[in-house]
């Protein structure tokens, strides 16, 4: 049994991708095997969260490659699987040599002793008016001394051609959203850092667009309620299908999907 209540930026961002992709992932609840560069992303992620609960003047580079092992042992800890993903010495030694690599390119990016951080891995969620509850967690939270506020969101690939930055967008217009619901302020600076090419996306979002994002959220979960109600979770082939775990059940592909569990509680409906 399932319920759909609420939704996070990335679950949008699959049913826009492929319906049948957020129904595997939000209704099914299907497990997914773990891949390097998803892991590579969280381990990354440890790091600079850690980074910022030390003093400002020692927020060095050197300092963040000391937080890499203990970072992955930690991670590794709560989930001795993800080991499975790794070949043999030689696959870790390169997951090791590209995850430092990324942790150099932050400090390309930004001088990590001249900020104090309102909140790292901030939590927030807002409910709208349907009852759908929007929920996500914001990578860094900068507040400067005039009071403005930035959304930061680390990357760690490179940043995408703009006909394909659709999915990072949406994502920070969406907590850009969640932000001024909960406290009626527009937020100054969205920030996206991609550490795989080393560059820096910045926008400031005006009120129409905070509005423009809560329209499309509405759109988006219309139409989940339709698919819910009928039951039909549409596939969209597209190139990204051929590194999608959910290939083997998608009728696109001439396989069968399983039979969608039932849901108990839809919003909004």
């Amino acid at each position: 049994m399932a319920e759909l209540t609420s939704l996070s930026p990335s679950r949008a961002n699959d049913f826009i991708q492929c319906p049948l992709k957020f129904r595997f992932r939000s209704i099914d609840k299907l497990p997914e095997p773990p891949s390097q560069a998803a892991f590579r992303g969280t381990v990354v992620h440890s790091v600079l969260e850690k980074l910022f609960t030390a003093p400002a003047a020692e927020r060095t580079a050197e300092l963040a490659q000391t937080m890499l092992i203990p970072a992955w042992e930690e991670l590794v800890e709560k989930d001795p699987d993800v080991l499975g993903i790794f070949e043999g010495e030689s696959e870790k030694e390169t997951f090791f040599t590209s995850a430092r690599r990324l942790i150099d390119s932050y400090f390309v990016l930004e001088y990590p002793e001249h900020l104090e951080p309102e909140e790292t891995e901030k939590f927030v969620r807002t409910t709208l008016d349907n009852g759908l509850e929007l929920r996500g967690f914001i990578d860094r939270v900068d507040v400067a001394p005039g009071g403005e506020r930035r959304l930061v969101d680390y990357k760690t690939g490179k940043q995408p051609k703009p006909q394909y930055g659709r999915e990072a967008k949406f994502q920070m217009g969406f907590y850009a959203l969640v932000v001024y619901r909960l406290s009626g302020e527009l937020v100054h600076t969205l920030q996206l850092m991609y550490l795989g090419s080393r560059s820096v996306l910045k926008s400031h979002p005006t009120m129409a667009e905070v509005e423009q994002t809560q329209f499309e959220i509405d759109a988006i979960w219309k139409d989940i309620i339709a698919s819910a109600e009928s039951d039909r979770w549409r596939p969209k082939k597209s190139p990204l299908c051929n590194w999608c775990t959910f290939k083997p059940l998608c009728p696109a592909w001439g396989n069968a999907a399983p039979p969608t569990p039932e849901i108990t509680k839809i919003v909004g409906a």
